[in-house]
């Protein structure tokens, strides 16, 4: 089975047990980012913690990222949001527009959606050329490799949710006056082309998930299981990278 296949499981936890394990990844998380950020501990700044959000329309990037920063010191995190490039960004290589989000040591940063649109949106609706976006699967590894090296800890999710249960959110939405906003004319052409998507995030989990800089692919259609999921696989991917360094937490 696919990573994708396996990510459309059913997943058996109650929302009650799901909701406590959240709470206590949450303490944890606060404990490790207080730590990179040099605020107890041994009161040495860490390595820069870099998250990287990408999913299908409607898979509940929004809520994790918001459960993730949510025991956080707004000053202790940035959260960093990108749409198609501007017509400056353009003018400049793909990766270009990233470099002034990413963190220094003893930062963190979550970025929702990320240099990988370069080999999915750009690929699939036509706004790279073949050459370009078949060129991104090594400039992006090399790129993650740099900053890896450099010490960054990178974790990278992609947000995987169900055709049926996509449309029952979409159409959640579109009843909803408050988060109509949220659905757009876009996200239903990008549904239509679901088999084209699902093509393009397979060559990306497949040519882009190095050991330094992995791919955590997330249930979605149990919301409250993948909230939980995220967090932990921070933590998880925090604490590795500390035990590394030889750090006591």
């Amino acid at each position: 089975m696919s990573r994708l296949g396996s990510a459309t499981s059913p997943i058996d936890i109650s929302k009650k047990k799901a909701v406590a394990r959240l709470a206590e990844a949450q303490q944890r998380l606060l404990r490790l980012r207080l730590i990179l950020g040099g605020q107890i501990g041994g009161k040495k700044i860490g390595p820069p913690l870099c998250c990287v959000f990408e999913g299908w329309d409607a898979s509940g990037k929004g809520g994790a990222i918001k459960r993730l920063v949510a025991p956080l010191d707004p000053r202790h995190v940035r959260v960093s949001q990108f749409a198609a490039p501007t017509y400056d960004e353009k003018r400049h290589h793909f990766l270009w527009r990233f470099w002034p989000k990413l963190p220094g040591w003893g930062g963190m940063s979550v970025f929702d959606r990320s240099w990988y649109g370069r080999v999915l949106v750009e690929r699939v609706e036509g706004f790279a050329t073949k050459e370009q976006w078949q060129r991104a699967y090594e400039e992006i590894v090399e790129f993650e490799r740099t900053l890896s090296a450099e010490g960054m800890i990178i974790v990278k999710f992609w947000m995987h949710v169900s055709p049926e249960e996509q449309l029952r959110r979409f159409e959640d939405r579109a009843n909803d006056p408050l988060r109509t906003w949220k659905l757009t004319d876009e996200d239903w052409r990008n549904r239509e082309k679901r088999d084209k998507y699902e093509k393009a995030i397979g060559d990306m989990l497949e040519r882009c998930d190095p050991e330094f800089a992995p791919w955590h692919v997330i249930p979605g259609d149990n919301k409250h299981y993948a909230r939980f999921a995220v967090v932990e696989a921070v933590c998880d991917a925090v604490e590795a990278e500390l035990k590394k360094l030889g750090h006591d937490f």
